[in-house]
């Protein structure tokens, strides 16, 4: 089955040794019918040849800004216009420290700053040069402005060292590609979704507040895979430092009775995926004022159980086709999560073990478990995006089947 059939594909090739890859890369796309044209940078083509890239892709391939013949046939713009997506690979630190701060160049960075179309990455490059804080404040700057990151493997580099870094293998990034065009088709326009994400704040008087470690990163991922495959989403997110993401409907909320209102307030949904890490209780009564530290006076607080935002969405009259929860736990992973499915009422669980020595809480990659009334799925380690990508294909094709 031709899965890109009459895509248009700009692949952007690097300057790594992973760039022999691009030309696997370039035959398993054209065999799921895509039309691939190629940039290929100066560094790319120390590793290749134009030529070959020429022949797997029978269309000429570009390399200079300033060619006079090519910016009169086809210009930067127009080639930058003419793509369904960009594909960077392997995209090299310097592509990618290029594409983060606007630098334009050479053909490659000009034509990726000018375009207006969906652009991927696959990132490759010493271990050392991967996990470098400039590297990764590129990453988070490139994730906010849209650029789907393809999170690299680890294992044995080219170089002969063992980590992250490793261009992830040719049919993996084809499979990216494949799931990114599946959204754009909108297999879930007319549907509503909802996600929950972030923390609560739980405040203790004018000034304190109780509240948990999560980023809201993973709901957020989520909020905005809903939103790519045509989904109409509505965000409920507590306190985050989080970009909104591209055409989802963002409501910022602070305690978990506001976001159960929220919730309330704009059913009905098709869908549910409740991430947010709720406050399972609240302070019984708030102190008007700052409270002040007294020498030998120890404070005693009473707490009141909060609203549970999931079993009420599992249990309400309006209850969406399919709600799915989140069981965030340090111990006994997947019999919490069992019982947690069973308890609420919901269809589906993701577990994830957010011990600190996991460093899932706050940070860019989970593992999570898919617990459903039909089985249970474990998944290997990935970014939040990629694990967003996965559940919300699995929930488009469970609607599907599921009419």
């Amino acid at each position: 089955m031709a899965e890109l059939k009459n895509k248009r594909i700009l692949m952007i090739i690097g300057g790594g040794i992973a760039a022999y890859k691009a030309l696997e890369l370039i035959r398993r796309l054209k065999d799921q019918g895509a039309r691939v044209r190629a940039i290929l940078t100066g560094g790319g083509a120390q590793f290749i040849t134009p030529l070959s890239v020429a022949s797997l892709t029978g269309e000429k391939v570009f390399s200079d800004l300033f060619s006079l013949t090519d910016e009169t046939e086809m210009g930067h713009i127009r080639l930058s216009r003419e793509a369904d997506l960009l594909l960077v690979v392997p995209a090299t630190a310097n592509l990618l420290a290029k594409m983060a701060h606007g630098i334009a160049d050479d053909l490659a960075s000009t034509t990726l700053l000018a375009t207006n179309k969906p652009v991927m990455a696959a990132p490759a490059m010493n271990v050392e040069m991967w996990a470098k804080p400039s590297t990764m404040r590129n990453i988070r700057q490139l994730r906010q402005d849209g650029v789907m990151i393809i999170e690299p493997a680890e294992g044995e580099l080219a170089c002969g060292e063992v980590g992250v870094g490793r261009l992830p293998e040719v049919d993996v990034i084809r499979d990216h590609v494949i799931r990114h065009f599946k959204g754009h088709k909108g297999r879930l326009h007319g549907l509503r979704a909802l996600v929950t994400a972030g923390p609560t704040h739980e405040p203790i008087d004018p000034v304190r507040y109780i509240a948990n470690r999560s980023s809201g990163k993973q709901g957020y991922a989520i909020a905005g895979a809903f939103a790519r495959f045509g989904a109409e989403t509505v965000l409920v997110s507590g306190p985050t430092h989080l970009e909104t993401p591209q055409g989802v409907d963002r409501i910022d909320v602070e305690t978990a009775r506001e976001m159960w209102r929220a919730v309330q307030k704009n059913l009905p949904y098709d869908v549910a995926v409740c991430s947010a890490a709720v406050s399972d209780w609240g302070i019984d009564q708030q102190a008007g004022q700052k409270i002040k530290k007294e020498s030998g006076a120890d404070q005693v607080m009473t707490f009141k159980q909060n609203p549970d935002i999931l079993a009420d969405l599992a249990l309400s009259n309006r209850r969406p086709r399919l709600v799915i929860g989140f069981a965030a736990e340090t111990e006994n992973l997947l019999e919490n999560a069992r019982e947690k499915r069973l308890r609420k009422n919901c269809d589906w669980i993701i577990a994830n073990d957010v011990s600190a020595a996991t460093g899932i809480m706050g940070g860019n990659e989970n593992t999570v478990h898919v617990i459903t009334g039909d089985g249970e799925e474990a998944w290997p380690k990935a970014s939040k995006e990629d694990v967003a990508l996965r559940l919300v294909e699995k929930i488009a094709g469970h609607l599907e089947s599921n009419p």
